[in-house]
């Protein structure tokens, strides 16, 4: 399913105008999901950006946005506090109810973990909290202040350097911070929890993880993300986590389904705003992520248009295989096809006419391996060869095609 990104904006807890994006599935939308970021940092992250993609992508909407202060918002940082973003994260859900729908589904990364965990009780609507690296304790952020905590609570305020940016930080944050009991927050919450946290975070240990845990009750579950830093700086680390959620929070909303009024016949690709490449391929009720590996820029979220091309001609060289096997009352065990795309020297192609080889430089060869479980005999192997060539996308590719295009 493509999606659609709008751009919002909504009166935050304290009154600053807040900037937000809605990833909105063009299809059924099963649900929205609230994305509350990490301290200090902003809508746009990438890890962010790219869970909302694959959520979109399994139809359902969420809404990201800059708590006051940070990113595209308007307002003082300064002035913030824990609480002020739990007050921002009730209105952004005001928001979704007024204009939209309230939020079934809350995510928060790190200290975004933690407000969502604050928030949870307070919204009725929703079914399920995920967390992403969270504190168990909201005081575990001062540990970020270093030497200017004690500047901040004898002199009322001072400027921090975090992550290469240089903040006010109050009294006030301080005293908030350090007034909240979350475990009492945890315990009463009564939504399904999602636990994600790596072993190997080093700006919020893996033992807040248990005290989340143990503070939450049933139904709760837990997933390491193994060797992943704290921010899920590594693509594979945020496609990891994405699908996790994508998964878990599916259980906890209507059945994905193909919206009839979008039904398409043909297939839609559609860039998605994540990465480079990245796009949702639809093909009727299915989406899949297309993209390039990491080596030359992309995510490496999903097969590259070789891949699918692969793809399609080993999926249909095996549908062609069984409907031969069937009609034939062959046993031919379970069928599997190996695809290996190359480009090579026309030259130097051995199956290809002298017409071919003439015209010199690189084409396209697909190598076809087909392993059958069966204990079949030479000649019936020679028959599943013949018949794998007779496969449509096979003649297709060795035909010559026509394709029409048109700019809207």
């Amino acid at each position: 399913m493509s999606a659609t990104t709008v751009k919002a904006e909504f009166d935050g807890h304290l009154g600053a105008r807040l900037a937000a994006r809605l990833d909105i599935p063009a299809g059924t939308v099963r649900g929205f999901a609230l994305f509350a970021h990490c301290f200090t940092c902003s809508k746009d992250l990438m890890a962010v950006r790219r869970i909302a993609a694959d959520l979109a992508r399994a139809g359902i909407a969420v809404m990201r946005f800059d708590f006051t202060g940070l990113g595209a918002s308007e307002g003082e940082f300064a002035s913030t506090n824990f609480s002020s973003n739990v007050g921002d994260l009730l209105s952004a859900a005001d928001y979704l109810r007024s204009r939209y729908e309230a939020p079934s589904i809350l995510i928060g990364h790190s200290l975004g973990g933690a407000a969502v965990l604050a928030v949870a009780g307070d919204i009725p609507e929703v079914k399920a909290v995920v967390t992403i690296g969270a504190p168990s304790d909201v005081a575990h952020v001062l540990h970020n202040f270093g030497g200017s905590l004690e500047e901040i609570e004898q002199a009322g305020q001072a400027e921090v350097t975090l992550s290469g940016r240089t903040f006010t930080i109050q009294k006030q944050f301080i005293e908030d911070a350090r007034s909240v009991i979350l475990a009492k927050k945890i315990a009463a919450m009564k939504k399904a929890l999602l636990v994600l946290h790596s072993p190997v975070d080093e700006t919020v240990g893996i033992s807040n993880a248990s005290d989340i845990f143990q503070a939450a009750r049933h139904p709760k579950s837990f997933v390491s993300l193994d060797r992943a830093s704290h921010l899920l700086q590594d693509p594979s680390d945020a496609a990891f986590a994405a699908g996790l959620i994508s998964a878990w929070v599916s259980r906890y909303l209507p059945a994905d389904q193909a919206d009839t009024a979008e039904a398409i016949e043909h297939v839609r690709v559609s860039e998605t705003g994540t990465g480079k490449f990245q796009a949702i391929v639809q093909a009727g009720r299915h989406r899949m992520f297309a993209d390039e590996p990491v080596s030359i820029g992309g995510l490496d979220s999903g097969p590259t248009p070789y891949g699918y091309l692969s793809g399609a001609l080993g999926s249909c060289t095996s549908m062609t295989i069984r409907m031969y096997a069937n009609f034939k009352k062959i046993d031919l065990g379970r069928v599997s096809v190996d695809v290996k795309h190359d480009k090579i020297h026309a030259e130097d192609c051995v199956d290809c006419t002298e017409d071919v080889r003439q015209k010199g430089g690189k084409i396209d060869q697909f190598e076809r391996i087909i392993t059958v479980d069966g204990d079949l005999s030479e000649e019936t192997r020679a028959k599943i060869a013949e018949i794998a060539d007779k496969c449509p996308v096979h003649r297709t590719l060795e035909n010559v095609a026509i394709v029409k295009t048109s700019v809207l």
